[in-house]
């Protein structure tokens, strides 16, 4: 289902993966996939085919091209130095405005739009809440923290792992605290990137379906 397709905006030419629904005139929204460190990779277009799957149009956008184009990471030290390092250098603000460019691009299609983030992503879909007016779901995002101040200008699902080191309970509750209107779910026997099934070290199956089964309910209520 999924091909290469480009947007466009202050950012310039992006890339992105795009994967719609089998029934394209009866799609139920669009959802934004905004990838993790390790840039729009083997998993992160599974993720998108998983939504076209369930009858969303799915758009992954590279967030990297503007520093870095066609980064596919691995999940060994180097990719993860690589990730971080384009991290850096793309910065909080060019990320927001790639999402900003895909999700106008998809509204201009006459869907409605949520974000649906992971790791680092997640952190990104929760700006695409507060800073852009999206339903949002924030998959184990520890950057978040950084935002607490930002109010919430639509719905907000986060999910995160009850082992997960990068958000212990004090993290989890200090997003209780600052967004209470914002549904939060904790995975007790979840590490971090429970999601990611092609990685053995942190996958969690019995997690990951739940939590799948949670967003596209939410979806399905947000984007109604």
């Amino acid at each position: 289902m999924g091909r290469d397709t480009v947007i466009h905006g202050p950012e310039g030419a992006i890339t992105a993966w795009r994967a719609d629904p089998p029934d394209r005139a009866a799609a139920l929204g669009a959802v934004l996939v905004v990838q993790e460190i390790f840039g729009v990779n083997e998993h992160i277009r599974s993720v998108a085919e998983g939504y076209a799957a369930a009858g969303y149009v799915a758009l992954a956008p590279a967030l990297f091209d503007p520093v870095a184009r066609n980064i596919e990471l691995g999940y060994d030290e180097a990719g993860f130095a690589r990730g971080r390092e384009l991290v850096g250098r793309l910065g909080t603000e060019r990320a927001v405005a790639v999402l900003r460019a895909a999700a106008t691009q998809l509204q201009g299609e006459g869907l409605k739009v949520a974000a649906v983030g992971f790791c680092w992503g997640g952190s990104m879909a929760l700006l695409a809440n507060t800073r852009l007016g999206l339903p949002a779901v924030a998959y184990y995002g520890a950057r978040s923290q950084d935002f607490l101040g930002e109010p919430l200008r639509a719905p907000m699902l986060f999910h995160f792992g009850g082992r997960d080191a990068s958000t212990p309970p004090e993290y989890i509750q200090a997003h209780r605290d600052a967004w209470p209107e914002a549904t939060i779910h904790v995975y007790p026997e979840a590490d971090h990137a429970f999601n990611r099934d092609v990685d053995p070290r942190h996958f969690h199956p019995a997690s990951a379906a739940l939590a799948r089964k949670r967003t596209l309910a939410f979806l399905g209520s947000a984007l109604r």
